[in-house]
């Protein structure tokens, strides 16, 4: 059974840190490209960062570009997302997906696999 299982979601003032991580089982990810999407409240869901194991490429979307860090662990069974500098308008339910493509795609429908969720909420 395949699983991705997000963690380290919090409450957090603006401006700090906090570094989510997803863990992934039941299957290899090692050629798939991982990515990381939110949603907040009353919002669709949006693409915020991948990374392609076969290129080794990312990708960011524009309002977490030089604030976020997508990173795969030694591993390639672990990914992170480093989220630095927060802002209110982070605060969403951030989930973990898995696609089987060799590029990173900012399309949900394009990622095959996906995590629960985690909660990140940002106070200003």
């Amino acid at each position: 059974q395949v699983q991705l299982v997000e963690s380290g979601g919090g409450l957090v003032q603006a401006g700090e840190s906090l570094r989510l991580s997803c863990a992934t089982s039941g299957r290899t990810f090692s050629s798939y490209t991982m990515g990381w999407f939110r949603q907040a409240p009353g919002k669709e869901r949006e693409f915020v960062a991948g990374v392609s194991w076969s290129t080794g490429s990312t990708r960011y979307a524009d309002s977490v570009e030089g604030r976020f860090t997508i990173v795969g662990g030694n591993v390639r069974n672990t990914v992170y997302l480093q989220m630095n500098s927060l802002k209110p308008e982070d605060t969403a339910v951030y989930y973990c997906a898995a696609g089987g493509w060799r590029t990173v795609s900012t399309e949900s429908t394009d990622y095959h696999y996906w995590g629960q969720g985690t909660q990140v909420t940002v106070s200003s």
